[in-house]
């Protein structure tokens, strides 16, 4: 693939990734809480993407590999939500955002550890802008001191969201990506049957074809496209490329709050928004304009 191609792929998943207040607010509001939600988005994708792999002959893997799918699924996927969302509860949206995206100095240590990619100047600079950017997108420095609880859930959500950066590129050197997305949510299905609550969604989408359609929304739109389009990605752009790439999604979420929830749309946030912008087309300039020691 192409590498403009995957850097498109890898902005839409974080576009897409983005939207997902849009569903998360009116779900939460019929009742469901976060482990709900996310029980959702498995019991959904998991088979679309068991089914697409099906139908394109990709379904099988060797054995000695199951780790790695279960590693994306169970520790990537699920355990990085529960991190998440214990964040989001126990502090705000805005805190969970900025711990959550350290992530791409995660990804570009441990690409340089396991597949030796250097760390340039251009990377460095893009890392500093994107964090900064996160921070002032959502306002985190203007709340009440961080709990000490809080602040390692919130950096372990960013590593464990890395670690599927890292397995998936292990993954795709061996595997299509059907394969990789497709036994990926098989794990992550059954390792959120224990904490989903399902009786519980099963009840209200039966109930309420709004929630059912939302739910559907939510899984395909935030979670079967952008996980796709983010792991195929990856097969034509470096780990520590795309996880910068991909933090365009507080972007998209600042931007949905400002024009579609209504938010104070400040000069800081603005601010934030330019850095990330910038992060993004330092990171795709031409060789010869980056630094390339």
């Amino acid at each position: 693939m192409k590498e403009r191609t995957a850097t498109f792929f890898v902005i839409l998943s974080g576009v897409l990734w983005g939207c997902i207040s849009l569903f998360i607010n009116p779900l939460s509001g019929m009742g469901l809480n976060a482990l709900n939600i996310s029980g959702v988005r498995m019991v959904i994708a998991a088979p679309v993407f068991l089914a697409a792999a099906a139908l394109s002959k990709k379904l099988r893997f060797k054995l000695r590999d199951i780790w790695l799918f279960a590693a994306m699924g169970v520790v990537s996927v699920v355990l990085f939500n529960c991190l998440y969302f214990y964040t989001m509860i126990g502090s705000s949206v805005s805190v969970a955002v900025v711990l959550l995206y350290t992530s791409p100095v995660f990804v570009t240590l441990m690409s340089a550890i396991f597949f030796k990619e250097k760390i340039t100047g251009v990377k460095v600079a893009a890392l500093i802008f994107t964090v900064a950017g996160c921070v002032l997108i959502t306002g985190a420095f203007g709340g009440e001191p961080l709990p000490f609880k809080m602040l390692v859930t919130g950096l372990l959500s960013g590593f464990f969201y890395a670690l599927y950066t890292i397995f998936g590129r292990v993954a795709l050197s061996k595997y299509h990506t059907l394969t990789v997305t497709a036994w990926t949510f098989v794990f992550a299905l059954l390792a959120s049957i224990p904490i989903s609550g399902f009786p519980k969604v099963f009840a209200l989408v039966s109930s309420d074809l709004k929630a059912a359609l939302l739910c559907v929304g939510i899984s395909v739109c935030c979670t079967v496209l952008p996980y796709f389009f983010y792991t195929k990605g990856l097969t034509g752009t470096s780990p520590s490329k795309a996880a910068i790439l991909v933090a365009v999604e507080p972007l998209c979420g600042g931007l949905l709050g400002i024009f579609v929830f209504s938010e104070s749309a400040g000069a800081l946030k603005l601010l934030g928004m330019a850095l990330i912008i910038t992060a993004i087309i330092i990171l795709n300039l031409k060789p010869r304009a980056v630094d390339k020691k």
